[in-house]
């Protein structure tokens, strides 16, 4: 397997059971602002894009006009698993990914279905891309952290953390 893929592949088993994601934008006033948003793929496209249904009117939409630098970030405190998605976003307007893409739980916000005008589908095409996945349970985690804390130095190899880099 191809390192691109195998990244792509660890990074989706990462993230593909974490049901809500902090999606980061850079607000007009220049502050980050970040939403819960749920990520729509059921696999890592082969471009390696996210993708994301969000209201047009919403301010996600409005400030990625101004910035399409975002940050997705995912955490799931009870297996010990954390990433963090660097990427650029844009509204795409494809109707055919829409329905492709559509679940149940959108209708809850989206009547309309896919085609409800409002609507906007988000696409993050991921740039970079670090995780950090903790094997050791949570005495062993413990203990080396009261180890490492006697001892003066950081605690080692409680887990897996790698950055993915995806595109330029």
């Amino acid at each position: 397997m191809e390192a691109a893929e195998s990244s792509r592949e660890r990074l989706w088993e990462l993230i593909k059971d974490i049901r809500f994601a902090m999606f980061t934008t850079r607000h007009g006033n220049g502050h980050l602002h970040s939403r819960p948003m749920t990520t729509q793929n059921r696999a890592i496209d082969e471009d390696e894009s996210l993708w994301f249904f969000m209201s047009r009117r919403s301010e996600p939409v409005g400030d990625l006009a101004s910035g399409a630098e975002v940050n997705v970030s995912y955490a799931d405190g009870g297996q010990d698993r954390y990433v963090s998605v660097s990427g650029r976003a844009r509204v795409v307007e494809d109707r055919a990914k829409a329905r492709q893409l559509w679940n149940k739980l959108a209708e809850a916000w989206f009547p309309g279905g896919a085609e409800d005008p409002d609507l906007a589908l988000v696409e993050v095409q991921i740039t970079h891309a670090h995780y950090w996945d903790v094997k050791e349970n949570k005495l062993v985690q413990l203990f080396a952290m009261a180890k490492a804390a006697l001892g003066g130095e950081p605690p080692r190899d409680l887990g897996e953390s790698r950055e993915v880099r995806m595109r330029g």
